[in-house]
């Protein structure tokens, strides 16, 4: 038995349920997860169905037989086998939180995905890295060598066939060129306060103005800095007697959290853009 995940994109319209649970019983198909939504402002249908079926087949050979049913109902329909897990690469500046979390669940198996590579502007996290025997890129960059750098990046990319670039607190803002040629494949994370406290120092920052509520928020990446279709936020209170250190420390394991969800759901291909907006299935 082998194991593939269908996801369906498409405008709103009766019988769709009824063709695709007819083609998976042609193909003697098991559902063993599914999940849909339609969304009566935007007249789009969006489902996800993990299924089973006897004969192995490749995940393309599948997308060519489902063609003809994703033709009649205009899909933008997709079948990934289970057993492939994505490949990850992770950029990251000076601040490690979120890359060494990453690392872990990677390696105790909570992540289903391939980290082929951390590439950062600093060398602090090299040694962290290692440890985990992950290639560890060093490119560092100025305004002036800002397109080079970019396009070393891009050329990893392409070369170690990444499937998802993930901004584990990279503190550089990528250019219009870069966020197009990886449009849907990159995912930022960033603290909540936003568009408030921007710059360095955001906990202390808030601390200064007695908040009470942090958090942090994955987004896809777009030309719009911080401002891309939202997958996932969560929160944690804060108290007036908490120092600016225990702020940034409560704020570190938010972020660390929110982006693993993120990678999560994006390669177990939970996510589906609607708009400026996303539809997330638990």
């Amino acid at each position: 038995m082998s194991d593939y995940i269908l996801t369906i994109s498409c405008p709103d319209t009766t019988g769709i349920v009824h063709s695709v649970t007819g083609w998976l019983l042609e193909k003697q198909g098991n559902i063993i997860e599914a999940e849909q939504f339609g969304d009566e402002q935007t007249q789009r249908f969006f489902l996800r169905i993990h299924f089973r079926i006897p004969k192995p087949s490749s995940a393309e050979q599948l997308r060519a037989e489902f063609s003809y049913i994703a033709d009649r109902y205009q899909m933008d329909a997709q079948i990934h086998d289970t057993k492939e897990k994505a490949r990850v690469l992770l950029l990251v500046s000076r601040q490690g939180h979120c890359l060494n979390d990453l690392l872990f669940r990677t390696h105790s198996g909570q992540l289903p995905i391939e980290i082929v590579g951390v590439l950062s502007n600093h060398t602090d996290h090299a040694a962290l890295a290692a440890t985990y025997d992950i290639p560890f890129h060093h490119l560092p960059v100025t305004a002036a060598t800002k397109p080079q750098q970019e396009q070393q990046i891009l050329q990893f990319v392409d070369e170690l066939e990444v499937d998802l670039v993930v901004l584990a607190r990279y503190m550089q803002i990528l250019s219009p060129e870069m966020c197009k040629a990886l449009s849907g494949r990159a995912i930022n994370i960033h603290h909540s306060f936003l568009p408030s406290f921007k710059g360095a120092r955001p906990y202390h920052q808030a601390h200064a103005r007695g908040v009470k509520i942090i958090g942090a928020t994955a987004h896809y990446v777009t030309e719009d800095l911080d401002e891309g279709p939202i997958i996932e936020q969560d929160i944690e209170r804060v108290s007036h007697d908490m120092s600016p250190n225990e702020l940034t420390q409560v704020g570190s394991d938010v972020e660390s959290l929110v982006l693993a969800r993120a990678v999560k759901a994006h390669v177990e291909h939970r996510i589906f853009l609607n708009g400026e907006r996303t539809v997330v299935f638990k």
